[in-house]
């Protein structure tokens, strides 16, 4: 088993739990409901991306090949950008600054990532077919 894979995704998941029960309970009456739509997406993708994470912990079991680690490591790249950005974005905007401005890039960059990681997992999983 690919040990950082299954470490990163039992933290990411657990802080997906914290993040989310905070937002359910303590920024209910703080923020508005775009930003508490924004801060669930940001909570779902990092649930998400834990699970991704690790399910690829486990296939490094019998795929141990580059691009399974590649996939965890987009992974984790894609929580920290995509997931990362929509909380300081709506730290900022509870705060009152107006956003990321230039860095609210980050959240499709992360996305991007995302994307990889899936796109690595497939790519292990068709060459192993052929």
């Amino acid at each position: 088993m690919y040990r950082t894979a299954l470490m990163a995704g039992g933290i990411f998941a657990a802080l997906a739990v914290i993040l989310g029960a905070f937002g359910a309970h303590a920024l209910k009456d703080v923020l508005t409901e775009a930003q508490h739509q924004t801060y669930e997406t940001a909570v779902k993708y990092q649930f998400y991306h834990s699970f991704a994470l690790l399910f690829t912990g486990v296939v490094y079991n019998w795929y141990k090949v580059s691009k399974v680690r590649l996939a965890a490591i987009f992974f984790i790249i894609g929580i920290v950008l995509f997931s990362g950005s929509l909380y300081l974005l709506i730290q900022l905007k509870a705060s009152g600054s107006v956003g990321l401005g230039g860095l609210g890039i980050l959240t499709p960059i992360g996305g991007l990532f995302f994307i990889a990681g899936w796109i690595m997992l497939l790519l292990t999983f068709v060459k192993k077919a052929e």
